[in-house]
């Protein structure tokens, strides 16, 4: 059989997506009940650092620990990786050694390289394309509290980024509508726009994209490796924080999300992301559930969703 990747949404169905999302409410219960469940009892996950990180490190670390497995963290500036060492040369050593491999990188290139040599499962733990683990998280926590999300509305507000790139595929995935507000020069890339189709709609004012809309969504205006932006981008996106006026448009049981680290006063206002509206500690913490679901299914197929 061959090896399989989780580098997007769409290397997935729509129902190995849902049953993913079903899985990782299941994993969750337990651990909530305190259930011993270790499929992954003496398997391995090598993590690719090459962005620093908080929820996505711990996430996979404590889940792979639960799980039964072991996590092994690698840097650049801890392997030979930061002395020049081919990607592809590293991936045919990790696979002989590891049962799969979490790569946070910078260019998604490094991920479709890394992937297409090796031979045993490789998971995006980000990259500046696309962050599907993140979705994974969102989709469940959005399923937690409202059900389905097929023939909903997203709106998402801010930078045209590997989120909001995201976004646009799980538009296509879990089948809802996606409004994207960005001011001019930070829209997502042109292929993926139209890759989306008719569920995702392009907005300069927030406002229209916002009203009516059943969940709302941003992410900091400067991502990592955008610092020296960061002036720039400020003034650039200065309309565009999600705060209670904003929110006020949106249907009255809007939910909102953000994946952290959050800017109060910049991206969202304190009001939204520590009101009665936001779900990101749900979502944060989802990061963990969600990333054990496709640990199971990817490392353990016997005991797969």
């Amino acid at each position: 059989m061959p090896v399989r990747h989780f580098l997007s949404l769409t290397d997935f169905t729509r129902e190995e997506l849902l049953a993913l999302i079903r899985r990782a409410a299941e994993l969750k219960a337990m651990q909530h009940r305190g259930e011993l469940h270790e499929p992954l009892r003496n398997r391995v996950l090598g993590m690719i650092f090459e962005k620093s990180s908080t929820r996505t490190r711990v996430s996979f670390e404590a889940g792979m620990a639960q799980l039964g497995g072991h996590a092994i963290f690698l840097s650049p500036r801890d392997s030979q990786l930061g002395r020049g060492e081919p990607i592809e040369d590293t991936s045919r050593v990790l696979s002989g050694m590891v049962d799969a491999v979490m790569i946070r990188t910078f260019g998604h290139e490094t991920l479709e390289r890394f992937a297409a040599v090796a031979r045993v499962p490789v998971i995006n733990g980000l990259s500046d394309l696309f962050h599907p683990c993140q979705l994974l998280a969102d989709m469940q926590t959005w399923f937690e509290h409202r059900g389905d999300i097929a023939g909903r509305t997203v709106a998402w507000v801010g930078d045209g980024n590997n989120m909001c790139n995201s976004y646009i595929r799980a538009a296509r995935c879990f089948d809802f509508q996606l409004r994207i507000a960005c001011p001019g020069g930070y829209e997502p890339p042109a292929e993926l726009l139209a890759e989306g189709g008719e569920r995702v709609s392009l907005h300069q004012d927030p406002r229209e994209a916002v009203t009516g809309t059943d969940l709302v969504v941003t992410d900091v205006w400067a991502s990592m490796g955008q610092e020296e932006e960061q002036a720039k981008r400020v003034q650039a996106f200065a309309d565009y924080c999600v705060d209670e006026t904003l929110m006020r448009l949106a249907a009255e049981d809007a939910l909102f999300m953000h994946c952290l680290p959050a800017h109060r006063g910049e991206e969202v206002s304190a009001g939204v992301i520590d009101g009665p509206q936001s779900v990101v500690w749900d979502e944060a913490e989802n990061r963990l559930h969600a990333q054990k679901a496709l640990l199971e299914m990817l490392v353990a197929p016997a005991q797969s969703v």
